[in-house]
């Protein structure tokens, strides 16, 4: 499990009202310890990478490459609850990493999708992991010990369940 959910992104003093470029921002100005919130392996590549496919631009988010997985990892930030759609958009940004900016030693690029909010049926009947995406939500405030304890074991249970839906071989995303 190289990929944590959620992110406690307390340290960047966000308020109730921000934006996705505040967060970006923040991030960026506190970006050791989000390089440490991460956990290990992780080096900073870019902010706002310019992607240009047909005459469209688009922009991810923030870049990063991992030594452990020896891969690029996207990361797009998304204010508010997972939605759908924000697949296909890591889903392209992916290929074309993966065609343009993929060194030949590495592994293929993989995207987290840092949302405010998940949807955790939306995102297993997605099936993200096959495409290489990772879903997770962050807090720009600790929760409760109550709150904390309460995920820790639904994320047990989940886990559980996976665990015994798959006959007990399921991998881990």
């Amino acid at each position: 499990m190289v990929f944590k959910d959620p992110y406690f992104l307390e340290f960047l003093g966000l308020n109730d009202h921000y934006l996705e470029k505040d967060l970006e921002g923040a991030i960026l100005r506190e970006m050791e310890q989000f390089l440490m919130e991460l956990g290990t392996g992780f080096a900073f590549l870019a902010r706002q990478k310019r992607i240009q496919i047909d005459s469209d631009d688009f922009y991810l988010d923030l870049l990063f490459f991992n030594r452990n997985l020896n891969r690029l990892i996207a990361i797009e930030l998304k204010q508010g609850s997972f939605k759908a759609e924000y697949k296909g958009q890591m889903e392209l940004y992916l290929r074309w990493l993966d065609k343009h900016d993929r060194q030949p030693n590495e592994e293929p690029p993989l995207g987290i999708i840092l949302c405010s909010g998940k949807k955790r049926e939306q995102i297993e009947l997605l099936e993200l992991g096959k495409s290489g995406i990772h879903v997770a939500e962050y807090l720009t405030a600790l929760p409760s010990k109550e709150l904390l304890q309460k995920k820790f074991h639904q994320a047990i249970e989940h886990s559980r369940l996976r665990y015994i839906e798959d006959g007990g071989t399921h991998e881990q995303d």
